[in-house]
């Protein structure tokens, strides 16, 4: 946590027209709070077309060029919390935890508390790996906030090296269900495409040739709703928003995800419709593959339902 302060620009984009400010930037920005973002607002730390904006209630409008100035990170105590925890394995080496919707995975400026980090630090003590530092104790990959489901926990490092290493072969299996827009025709299909910094907007990513980097989701339908698809979708790599950014790329973006599809929907989606159902690794310790599954939250099955009503 050295940042130094930095500058982020963006274009707001037609989806995003008439969304008030806070709400695009905290949906561009996960990691920190909505309450973080609005302080930087009311300090004047954000310009719309190179004036000062100060107030979180202002909406944005399509093509305005927004500048957000993020302030030097402070270096962050992070305490151990009573939160409870779904825990799917534990072993002396490794955990899996069954993340909810609206949880961070590891603290950031303004959200210093309340996110999974704490909530393992409380439950392991001292029994997570280092390798990720103070920061991202025992994590070894994330999962976006507003997304729900299964992620590994190192106790160790040597399980660490270990889980790391399967991430950098692709052996890892993770695989998603998600709802996504229109009627997607074919059956299955794969999207190899590299994914990096959007060029145009700094606070989401893209699919783009500039510094970008290699990318593979592949993807089947599940069930149909005429204008929504449920699709299960598994990744063969493990970039930022790679799912996120993938389908939106083939015109088929994640239900209520207000980054990279449509800022409102009338479905009930209060977050983007992905949750992360199966994963699958290597023992570090014994060598046995094992794999886990979480069940669809109850956010998840309620948009379900309610198309499948309308269906």
């Amino acid at each position: 946590m050295n940042r130094e302060a930095e500058k982020i620009e963006l274009i707001i984009t037609e989806d995003m027209d008439g969304t008030r400010l806070d709400l695009v930037l905290s949906a561009a920005l996960e990691e920190f709070s909505r309450s973080f973002l609005q302080k930087l607002l009311e300090s004047g730390k954000v310009w719309v077309n190179g004036t000062a904006c100060m107030s979180k209630k202002q909406k944005a409008t399509a093509g305005d060029h927004i500048t957000l100035e993020l302030p030097p990170a402070e270096k962050l105590a992070v305490e151990a919390e009573d939160i409870p925890l779904e825990i799917v394995y534990e072993d002396d080496d490794v955990l899996v935890v069954n993340k909810p919707a609206g949880m961070v995975v590891h603290p950031a400026p303004g959200n210093a508390s309340g996110t999974l980090v704490n909530a393992l630090m409380y439950h392991c003590g001292d029994h997570l790996s280092s390798i990720n530092g103070v920061i991202r104790p025992g994590i070894v990959h994330r999962i976006d906030k507003n997304t729900s489901g299964l992620l590994m926990v190192a106790k160790n490092d040597r399980a660490h090296a270990s889980l790391s290493q399967q991430l950098s072969e692709h052996s890892i299996t993770r695989r998603y269900r998600a709802i996504v827009y229109h009627n997607v025709k074919e059956e299955e299909g794969t999207v190899n495409q590299p994914i990096g910094r959007d060029p145009r907007n700094r606070l989401r990513n893209a699919v783009t040739d500039q510094n970008s980097r290699h990318a593979v989701t592949h993807y089947r339908v599940l069930e149909r709703f005429g204008q929504f698809t449920l699709i299960e979708a598994q990744l063969e790599t493990g970039r930022t928003h790679q799912i996120r950014v993938h389908m939106a790329y083939i015109k088929h973006p994640l239900l209520g995800d207000e980054l990279y599809g449509p800022a409102k929907n009338k479905q009930g989606a209060k977050r983007q419709m992905l949750h992360a159902g199966v994963l699958g690794f290597v023992h570090p310790a014994t060598g046995t593959y094992m794999e886990f599954t979480a069940p669809l939250p109850e956010d998840f099955e309620a948009v379900l339902m309610k198309l499948r009503k309308r269906d």
